[in-house]
C-alpha cells in the first residue's frame, strides 16, 4: 500500500519527483505533467489534454504509486493495455489487465490478486469495468484513482466515438470519494466540453498542455504518382526504419503493401477485413521487429505504443484535422526526428465535399462536420506555417515561421488567380453545373472532341478562353476552388460541379483569390535520419551504438517483449552520450530508473567496459 501525500513527512513531500526519478529514470516533469500529478494525487478531478508522447501515463501511474488502494485505468483497446502493463512490469510496478482475450487462469489470477491488494495498476476495458461483479469487486477494496484514457472517445463529435464510453459517468456516482482523470491527445473545444459533462465530477480541473510537436516535420504533398511518391520518400529520408502508412480502403492497403514489398522495402498490410490471427501476428511484428512498414487503414494504430516510429504517411485524406493530429502522433513518440508526409489531390477534395453533400445528417451535425472539413482542406492548402494553421484548430497561438514543416522550409509560390477563376466558375455556370472537371477544362481549352460540338458547348462565350493556361494549371484552381468551398460537388451525385454561394463575391469583382502554383516535385535527397537517432551519432561512435542496440535486441528476445520495453532509442543515445563506466553512471542516464538499472545495468556497461 502506498501512503497518502497528505501523510508523508515534509522531506518526502516531493514524493512525485522521487518516484519518477527512482521507478521511471527521468529528473524533472515536462509541461504540466506536475500540475496534473498534484491534482489528482490530491484526491481532485482532473481533464488532462496532452499531445501524443508528451507523458499522459505518468500523470496517473505516479498518482497511482503515491496513493492508497489500487487505480483502475480505462483503455479502448487490448494491444494498449498488454503493451502499458509489460512496459510498466519491466519499470517494477505491480500493473495487470483484464480482456476478454485472456486465458480463463490468467482472469482468475488476476481478479485474485486485484481482490487481494496486490496490484498498483489494473487496466480495464469499459465494457468490463461496467459490469457487476467487477464494480462489486472494486467497491470491496480501497481505489486510488480512476482514469479514463483516449477520452475523447466520449464525443460524438470526436474521430474514434465509442458509445461504451457513454456509461463511464457512473463511476462518479457510484465512487464519489475516488479521484477521477480524463485523459486525452486529441480534443477541441466541443469535444473537451462534453468530456467534462459526461464523465468527470463537477468542478474538475483542466490542464492543457501544448500540443505542438516540434520533432515533427509536417509536409503535404501534391498527389501525382502516390505509390511511387511513397517508395521515394521511404528510400530518401527514412530507408530501414519502422513507419505507418495510411489508406483509405482495405483493398489499398494489401496493394501498396505487395508493392513495396516487391520492390525491398518491408511491409504488411492492416485492415478489420483481415482474420484476427494475420491482424495480430502483423502488429506483433511491427512491434518486435526494427525497420518493418505497417500500411494500414485507421484501424490500426489508436493502441499502439511504440515509440520509435519515425514517420506516418497518409495517401489519402484523413477524416479530420484531430484524426490528423492523432494519426501523425503515432511518430516519434520518443521525442527524435519524425515526418509526417500527406499526399493530396483533386479527387480527395471532390470525394470528401460530395460524402458531405451527401449526408444525412441533422443540419447541426452537417454545420459541424463542414467546419472540420473546411479546416482539413485550409490546413492542405494554406501557404504559411503548417504548424501555425494545425495548432490554430486546438486554439493554440504560434508565431509561425516552426522551420520544420515543408512551407517554412520552402515556401511555396503564390499568385493572383482571380481571373482565371472567375473564368472557372463562369464554365460551369454556362455549362448548366452538371459537368465535372475535366469537362469544363476541355471547354477552356477550346477541346475539338465530340462531346464538345454534341453539346453544343463550342459555341459558349467561355469556350477557348482559358488556352493560355496548360490544364496542369486549370486543374490545380479547380481543386482549390473546391477545398476553398467557391465551388462544390453535384449534390445528386452525378459527378458534376456547382456554383456555391461563397463565389458570388469573386463573381462580381468584390474580392481578390490568391492561390498556390502547384510544382511538380523533384526527388530531393536530405540527410537521412537513420533510425531516429542517427544524425547525432558521431561516425567514430556507430559500432559502440549498433552494439547497444544489439544487446537490447538480444535481451527483449530472451524476455519476448518489443526492444522499447528495454529502453528506448532516446535512451541508448543519451547512454552512448555519457559513455558510463560503472553502475552508479549508469544511474544518471535519462530513462534508467532504479528497477531498470538492477536489471539490465551490467549487461550494457559491458559495452563500454568490454
Amino acid at each position: 500500500m502506498h501512503p497518502s501525500p497528505e501523510t508523508l513527512p515534509a522531506d518526502e513531500r516531493d514524493a512525485p519527483l522521487r518516484v519518477l526519478r527512482e521507478t521511471f529514470g527521468y529528473e524533472a516533469f515536462r509541461g504540466r505533467q506536475r500540475e496534473v500529478i498534484d491534482a489528482v494525487t490530491g484526491g481532485r478531478h482532473a481533464l488532462a489534454l496532452m499531445p501524443t508522447g508528451g507523458g499522459k501515463s505518468l500523470c496517473y501511474q505516479i498518482p497511482a504509486l503515491l496513493r492508497n488502494g489500487t487505480a483502475v485505468v480505462v483503455s479502448p483497446l487490448i494491444a494498449l493495455m498488454r503493451d502499458q502493463v509489460e512496459a510498466l512490469r519491466h519499470y517494477g510496478v505491480r500493473a495487470a489487465y483484464l480482456n476478454s482475450a485472456m486465458d480463463p487462469r490468467d482472469r482468475r489470477e488476476c481478479e485474485r490478486a486485484l481482490a487481494a491488494g496486490e496490484l498498483d495498476l489494473l487496466y480495464v476495458a469499459p465494457e468490463r469495468l461496467l459490469t457487476d461483479a467487477l464494480l462489486a469487486t472494486l467497491e470491496r477494496i480501497p481505489l486510488a484513482l480512476f482514469a479514463i484514457d483516449e477520452a475523447h472517445c466520449v464525443s460524438q463529435w470526436g474521430h474514434d466515438f465509442r458509445p461504451e464510453y457513454m456509461q463511464l459517468g457512473q463511476l462518479a456516482e457510484r465512487f464519489p470519494h475516488t479521484p477521477m482523470v480524463a485523459l486525452t491527445a486529441t480534443a477541441d473545444a466541443r469535444t473537451r466540453s462534453e468530456i467534462l459533462q459526461r464523465l468527470l465530477p463537477a468542478g474538475a480541473e483542466t490542464f492543457v498542455a501544448s500540443f505542438d510537436r516540434p520533432n515533427i516535420r509536417y509536409r503535404v504533398r501534391l498527389k501525382e504518382r502516390a505509390r511511387q511518391q511513397l517508395f521515394e520518400f521511404i528510400q530518401d529520408a527514412h530507408p530501414g526504419e519502422s513507419g505507418i502508412v495510411y489508406c483509405m480502403t482495405r483493398r489499398a492497403t494489401e496493394e501498396v503493401a505487395a508493392w513495396l514489398s516487391e520492390r525491398g522495402v518491408r511491409a504488411v498490410p492492416y485492415h478489420a477485413g483481415l482474420s484476427g490471427e494475420t491482424r495480430e501476428f502483423n502488429q506483433e511484428r511491427f512491434l518486435r521487429e526494427d525497420g518493418l512498414i505497417v500500411v494500414a487503414t485507421v484501424a490500426f494504430g489508436m493502441g499502439i505504443d511504440k515509440p520509435d516510429v519515425r514517420f506516418v504517411v497518409h495517401m489519402d485524406l484523413p477524416k479530420s484535422l484531430e484524426a490528423y493530429y492523432q494519426e501523425t502522433g503515432r511518430a516519434g513518440r520518443d521525442g527524435l526526428p519524425s515526418d509526417a508526409l500527406l499526399l493530396y489531390g483533386s479527387q480527395d477534395v471532390y470525394r470528401v465535399r460530395a460524402m458531405l453533400e451527401s449526408s444525412e445528417a441533422d443540419l447541426r451535425h452537417k454545420h459541424a462536420e463542414r467546419q472540420r472539413l473546411e479546416a482539413l482542406l485550409g490546413f492542405c492548402e494554406q501557404t504559411g506555417c503548417r504548424r501555425q494553421g494545425l495548432l490554430a484548430w486546438f486554439d493554440e497561438a504560434h508565431p509561425g515561421a516552426c522551420g520544420n514543416c515543408d512551407n517554412c522550409l520552402e515556401p511555396p509560390e503564390t499568385w493572383d488567380a482571380t481571373e482565371p477563376a472567375r473564368m472557372v466558375l463562369s464554365c460551369i455556370y454556362r455549362t448548366g453545373q452538371r459537368f465535372g472537371a475535366n469537362h469544363v477544362i476541355d471547354v477552356l481549352l477550346g477541346s475539338s472532341a465530340d462531346r464538345i460540338r454534341r453539346l453544343g458547348h463550342d459555341q459558349l462565350s467561355t469556350y477557348g478562353i482559358g488556352r493560355e493556361y496548360p490544364r496542369s494549371v486549370w486543374q490545380s484552381i479547380v481543386r482549390q476552388l473546391l477545398a476553398q468551398g467557391f465551388i462544390r460537388p453535384d449534390p445528386e451525385g452525378h459527378g458534376g460541379l456547382c456554383l456555391a454561394e461563397e463565389c458570388r463575391s469573386l463573381l462580381r469583382g468584390e474580392r481578390q483569390l490568391v492561390l498556390r502554383r502547384d510544382t511538380r516535385s523533384s526527388r530531393k535527397k536530405r540527410a537521412r535520419t537513420g533510425d531516429g537517432a542517427s544524425a547525432q551519432i558521431d561516425p567514430a561512435d556507430r559500432d559502440d551504438w549498433e552494439a547497444l542496440r544489439a544487446c537490447r535486441r538480444e535481451i527483449a528476445d530472451a524476455e519476448g517483449v518489443p526492444p522499447y520495453v528495454v529502453f528506448h532509442d532516446a535512451t541508448l543515445l543519451a547512454m552512448l552520450q555519457v559513455r558510463p563506466a560503472t553502475l552508479e553512471e549508469m544511474a544518471s542516464v535519462s530513462g534508467v530508473g532504479r528497477h531498470k538499472l538492477e536489471r539490465y545495468g551490467e549487461a550494457f556497461l559491458r559495452v563500454f567496459n568490454g
